[in-house]
């Protein structure tokens, strides 16, 4: 850490964050680390006005507030709306989408019906009912209606708000299974916005899609038919996006009119240290460590700064470590240093907002919890710990920065990973590319069984609402009733049970009730974790971080839901691991494949939570200790492909006698590269490689989604195998190391210990399959 002195002065936005990235570099150590740097043009602001239609007093508060009228693209969206049309906006970041829904929102209170608004977090409801509010209009009655309203106020809200914020959780879970309380919100409905869709993908969208539809049939039982408009992030194909998710037709609306400032975007590649890992493979020095002390040099130098991370361990050491290193430069930065991520009380997550806002927090770790539009003005630099899973999302969150105009800087800091090491090598994969379409299934009938359910509870289905639920419906319909789940009679569907039927549906996948994380010697409870999470965050010996704080995990109940811990200063991090056995159902697709076949299909796999490795805070391994914990089984889709032993027969005598080794690394490598490729994280699928697969009888190396019924990742490899796999063979060839590390074919979950693995092999094996 440089021995910078905190600043005194206050220069404009622009000056401080031109200079920024030169001060950064200041350290003769870190000028390596830099692999590229993309500049991205200001963008001038297009003609503002007001529709016609537009209540006058709504334009007079907007004016007080700075606002003059609707930029083009906002102009059509509300336009779109009043027309009664469908309408997706998928623009980027600060772009002023809620701009765009809010006037055909408060339009439609003005004209007598009422407004579903429906966002994928509680802080973007929250900041939305911040923004109603102050605009101070008699008229609109506004309400989060969450799990943190209180019980007393929601009968108020049911009988009186005519714009209600919630998220698709109490949707489900409240709203719809108890629709006649809300019948004369659902009569006046007019208005349905979906804010932030582009994160309703995989199995939480699919199910997001199915809870939607239930909606649209709620509100047709009470005479209703509202307009959906959906804001998303720049998204390709959005319009498909939104009749997947809908199940109906909508515009798309796509160029972006705001202005822009500029932003200065940079990759960032940490060092190899002289540590040795697994089977003595060089350290990369982590993502973690490395944004700690970049966000350490900007809160010196006064720039708020966002520092966003892929898990909740990771927040928790990230602020931990910037508030130590500050200690040493001044008594008082270390209180300018939080983190924030899912799994907090909802008083600290509101309390941490309100710091942020005002600048009583500069420098913030946080989950993608904090990606979503939540309007926090003034940030002038994003870090962004590890490739976020899509270029949509790195968008969202560097676009965090710069808002209102200003410059902005934003930093990729690539893990040590497969991917992050391809993409700060190939800028190509990033800037000038359009970003990814949005991968959801909402016919998987893993999805789709429980939210049949869930609507014959609410009003018994009947053979002219099959079609709204897609055509897997009549079949998914069958086997409830044969289960005893739905009873069939001559006017319908009925649920047969007596328990909540939507309690079947775990619409986030999160496999079950929540963990919770209690403080064994005092009963305090500090947060929550999801069933399947739990194996592998708070097995007993885990290390789990909590607002800074450090505890060990003495026993988790999974039975009970209840993880004991007690507050300690452990020097390491605990990593779990699993095994995985795989076994195919059946192949619905395959295609020859260089001198192999590609298929893709249903397998069922079985993954087991063997051990856990005590890591250094350097990265060196310290031991691993072995785990008791229960198999867990579940049926998905995989793409796989096999080699038959012709083909095999081109490889050197040595590589064919480490075929294990061949297979296995390739397996890493394209389990690290897929999500280029899908709209999915590498935690989000799983693999198993094989020398010869009792199914297949053959080399297979399997990729799999890590979702009961699939969630489309795996599906999306089929379509793209060439484009993948050629990437994986480029991202281990092109690698420094020699025999193979994290950053090319090591994988940190590997239930084998990495072992074995042959990275010249791997390469001559794909070089192979990707023959003519």
């Amino acid at each position: 850490m440089p021995n910078w002195k905190p600043v005194t002065s206050n220069p404009s936005p622009s000056q401080h964050v031109g200079a920024l990235l030169t001060r950064l570099l200041a350290v003769p150590s870190r000028r390596g680390r830099l692999t590229h740097v993309e500049h991205v043009p200001a963008r001038q602001a297009g003609q503002a006005r007001w529709p016609d239609w537009i209540p006058e007093t709504l334009a007079d508060r907007l004016r007080n507030q700075g606002v003059e009228g609707l930029w083009e693209h906002q102009l059509e969206a509300a336009e779109h709306v009043r027309r009664g049309r469908n309408v997706i906006i998928a623009t980027g970041t600060a772009s002023g989408k809620s701009l765009a829904y809010l006037v055909p929102a408060v339009s439609e209170i003005f004209d007598g019906r009422t407004v579903l608004y429906l966002a994928p977090t509680k802080a973007l409801a929250a900041d939305q009912l911040r923004t109603l509010r102050g605009l101070r209009l008699a008229r609109v009655k506004a309400a989060t209606y969450d799990g943190d309203t209180p019980f007393e106020e929601r009968a108020w809200i049911r009988q009186y708000a005519n714009y209600v914020l919630t998220n698709p959780d109490m949707l489900h879970r409240s709203m719809l299974p108890r629709h006649a309380q809300w019948a004369t919100f659902w009569r006046r409905l007019g208005l349905v916005v979906i804010d932030e869709c582009h994160g309703y993908r995989g199995v939480f969208g699919s199910h997001v899609a199915q809870i939607l539809r239930r909606l649209r049939r709620v509100c047709a039982k009470y005479g209703s038919r509202p307009v959906f408009l959906l804001a998303s992030a720049t998204a390709s194909d959005p319009g498909t996006a939104a009749m997947r998710l809908t199940g109906l037709e909508a515009a798309e609306v796509t160029n972006d009119a705001s202005p822009r400032g500029a932003t200065t975007f940079a990759l960032w590649e940490p060092p190899l240290t002289d540590l040795r890992g697994e089977k003595g493979a060089p350290v990369r020095r982590t993502a973690t460590a490395e944004t700690a002390d970049l966000l350490t040099d900007l809160v010196i130098e006064g720039v708020r700064t966002l520092a966003f991370v892929r898990s909740r361990r990771a927040a928790e050491t990230v602020a931990m470590t910037a508030r130590r290193h500050l200690e040493e430069v001044s008594p008082e930065l270390p209180a300018r240093v939080a983190a924030y991520r899912a799994g907090y009380l909802a008083e600290d997550r509101r309390a941490l907002e309100k710091a942020l806002r005002e600048g009583e927090v500069t420098g913030l770790a946080t989950t993608n919890a904090l990606e979503l539009g939540v309007d926090i003005s003034g940030l002038d630099a994003v870090l962004i710990a590890g490739w976020p899973g899509t270029r949509a999302s790195l968008w969202q969150q560097a676009g965090r920065a710069g808002r209102a105009g200003q410059d902005a800087l934003a930093v990729l800091i690539a893990r040590d990973d497969p991917l992050d090491t391809y993409l700060v090598h190939h800028p190509e994969a990033l800037f000038g590319r359009p970003v990814e379409a949005i991968v959801l299934d909402p016919d998987n009938p893993y999805v789709l069984a429980p939210h049949l359910c869930a609507a014959a509870a609410e009003i018994p289905l009947t053979e002219a609402d099959v079609p709204i639920f897609g055509p897997s419906a009549p079949e998914v319909l069958d086997d409830l009733v044969r289960r005893g789940l739905l009873r069939r009679r001559p006017t319908g569907w009925y649920w047969a049970r007596r328990e909540r039927a939507c309690d079947l549906a775990d619409i986030r996948g999160s496999g079950g009730p929540p963990v919770h994380v209690v403080e064994g010697s005092t009963g305090r409870l500090l947060g929550t974790v999801d069933e399947p999470s739990a194996h592998t965050t708070v097995h007993e010996g885990a290390v789990y971080l909590h607002q800074g704080d450090t505890y060990l995990v003495e026993t988790l109940d999974l039975d009970s839901g209840v993880a004991l811990v007690e507050a300690a200063d452990p020097d390491y991090s605990t990593f779990a691991r699993d095994v995985t056995d795989i076994m195919i159902v059946e192949s619905l697709r395959s295609t020859p494949f260089g001198p192999g076949e590609l298929h893709f299909g249903t397998v069922e796999v079985t993954r087991q939570v063997v051990s856990f490795l005590k890591r250094g805070q350097t990265g060196e391994i310290l031991g691993e200790e072995p785990l008791d914990l229960p198999p867990r089984t579940l049926r998905t889709r995989a793409v796989w492909w096999t080699l038959p032993d012709n083909a095999l027969a081109r490889l050197p005598e040595g590589d064919r006698a480490d075929l294990g080794g061949a297979a296995h690394a390739a397996e890493h490598a394209s389990i690290g590269l897929l999500p280029l490729f899908a709209t999915c994280d590498r935690w989000d699928i799983g693999g198993v490689s094989t020398e010869r697969h009792p199914d297949t009888g053959l080399l297979t190396v399997f990729v799999y989604d890590g979702h009961a019924g699939g969630a489309g990742f795996a599906e999306r490899g089929y379509t793209r195998a060439r484009e993948w796999l050629e990437a994986t063979r480029e991202a281990i060839a092109s690698c420094e190391c020699e025999q193979g590390c994290p950053s090319c074919i090591q994988s940190p979950k590997c239930g084998n210990g990495n072992e074995p693995l042959n990275k010249h092999a791997a390469i001559r094996l794909l070089d192979i399959l990707l023959s003519p």
